[in-house]
């Protein structure tokens, strides 16, 4: 499968009218290194106002319409084992379920190549590599879904092909259930509500997502406020967070959407009224029947310190 990329449409704005191309690209690009711009350019991927241009050193001018498409950078081919300490909450011969701290990058990718969950997973399980060598991604052994970087909690993971398959298609038949806890600002207006949209690419900063009216896929979530008052002056909720659907940044994007955005979380917005050095969400519990013996499974990650202050913060109030 080619890798993904991601499509930008730029507008040179006056303060990089004069720019070479490659610079006033990286420039827009929300990060994208010069490097990986001048490779886009020479590859004949970039167009200036619909004229191809593979000019790294092109002037631009203000109002010139910039169009590109930066393909991800792959993940790398062979993943070093790495002796990082996990927490494991359950494991048999066929899945484990880790409780991933904040700040861990679940698999390897541009800017992250070691330290990852992956690197943990075969620091204890050479054999897990070549498990998946054949029948699935080598890079991203066991993976069967992901969290964030900075969010915590349960992590499924499994250990053979054969259970990985069946994992992902019980995540796909909605089998299992996953809940996490999240801290707002401003606490919602009601005690409980669902959040059904289309959740997509946001239409101007390609690494966010967004909801969106057409081209998205559906998105569902489920909250309840567990505690509600204020964080000093300012509104704030606990709440629980049921995702029926597994969309990036789906709880993010749609707490934003809603009006009460996960404090921490600089992308959607909630990093404004209560500083917090992570978004605070938290990958709670998780309950499925085990993929080969049917037995019912759940388990559930404890509040790590930095989200239990926070939680406790909130002053609680009636009403």
């Amino acid at each position: 499968m080619p890798p993904e990329s991601e499509r930008f449409q730029r507008t040179v704005p006056p303060e990089l009218a004069g720019t070479r191309l490659d610079q006033c690209a990286a420039a827009l690009s929300d990060g994208i290194s010069r490097t990986r711009i001048q490779r886009v350019i020479a590859a004949g991927g970039m167009r200036i106002n619909g004229a191809l241009c593979r000019v790294a050193r092109t002037v631009v001018a203000e109002g010139d319409e910039l169009v590109f498409e930066v393909p991800e950078e792959p993940a790398p081919e062979h993943v070093t084992p790495e002796q990082i300490p996990l927490r494991i909450l359950y494991e048999d011969d066929a899945l484990m379920v880790i409780d991933k701290p904040a700040g861990m990058v679940v698999h390897p990718a541009a800017g992250n190549y070691t330290g990852t969950v992956v690197n943990a997973l075969l620091g204890r399980n050479l054999e897990l590599a070549e498990e998946f060598e054949e029948s699935g991604d080598p890079a991203r052994p066991g993976i069967v879904h992901r969290l964030d970087k900075d969010t915590s909690g349960c992590l499924l993971v499994a250990k053979s092909a054969r259970a990985m398959d069946r994992l992902c298609r019980m995540f796909a038949e909605r089998e299992v259930a996953k809940t996490y806890a999240a801290i707002v600002a401003p606490c919602p207006k009601v005690a409980a509500a669902e959040i059904r949209t289309q959740i997509g690419r946001h239409p101007v900063n390609r690494k966010k997502m967004a909801v969106v009216q057409r081209g998205g896929k559906e998105a569902l979530t489920r909250f309840s406020v567990l505690r509600k008052g204020r964080i000093g002056t300012v509104s704030a909720a606990l709440l629980q967070v049921r995702i029926l659907t597994g969309r990036t940044h789906q709880i993010r994007v749609h707490m934003s959407y809603y009006g009460s955005p996960v404090i921490g979380d600089a992308v959607y917005g909630g990093n404004g009224r209560i500083p917090a050095p992570r978004q605070m969400l938290h990958a709670w519990k998780v309950s499925f029947p085990h993929p080969f013996t049917g037995e019912p499974l759940a388990f559930e990650a404890p509040f790590p310190a930095d989200f239990q202050q926070y939680a406790d913060q909130i002053q609680e109030q009636g009403g």
